[in-house]
């Protein structure tokens, strides 16, 4: 084979393992089925969800302190117990309606699994943060412009610690985040301009 069929054969590669991860990211955003699942066992993994709740919600809306609005405080939320497996935690916060779609805000993995809630404006305790969007770690308050966004709380059990450094690239973390999670549990809030 020439250099340039090689060359072809190399970039047809990487674009096929780019479409995968795009195609992993969505389905992790999404929900569909259970993530690392297929779809014929969805019957079990909605046995195994999880309930997300907080204070940071008042009618379905979020209190505009914890949005750019305000002083952009990560929230503090609530998960009811993980099923058996389960190794450690992760929080992925995402905006699927953003004009550039998947936008993530929030990032956090390897929570250890005894850890039912997030306090406001701190971090479990051996709990990193990957990238967000924005290309820093750490919590990107949501900044809705113009209408109402709804942005997704998901609060996912693993059954493996990710390991990953702080600082992670959101892709590689939410990746990873897919391949080993065996439950889940979502919290969609409405934020305003």
């Amino acid at each position: 084979m020439g250099q340039n069929g090689r060359g072809s054969g190399l970039r047809a590669a990487a674009a096929a393992r780019r479409a995968g991860a795009l195609a992993g990211l969505l389905c992790l955003l999404s929900g569909c089925g259970l993530i690392g699942t297929s779809k014929s066992s969805l019957g079990q993994a909605e046995e195994q969800s999880m309930n997300v709740t907080s204070p940071m919600v008042q009618d379905g809306v979020m209190l505009m302190r914890y949005t750019c609005h305000g002083r952009g405080e990560t929230p503090p939320l609530s998960w009811s117990a993980t099923p058996a497996g389960t190794r450690s935690l992760a929080l992925v916060v995402d905006d699927a309606a953003a004009p550039i779609t998947p936008r993530l805000y929030w990032v956090v993995f390897d929570i250890n699994p005894d850890t039912t809630d997030i306090q406001a404006g701190s971090l479990p305790p051996g709990a990193r943060q990957a990238r967000n969007s924005t290309g820093h770690s750490g919590y990107a308050a949501p900044c809705p412009v113009g209408s109402p966004h709804q942005y997704r709380f998901t609060v996912y059990a693993l059954n493996a610690t990710l390991k990953l450094p702080s600082g992670a690239p959101e892709k590689e973390a939410w990746s990873s985040i897919a391949r080993h999670a065996i439950a889940r549990g979502r919290l969609p809030v409405w934020a305003h301009p």
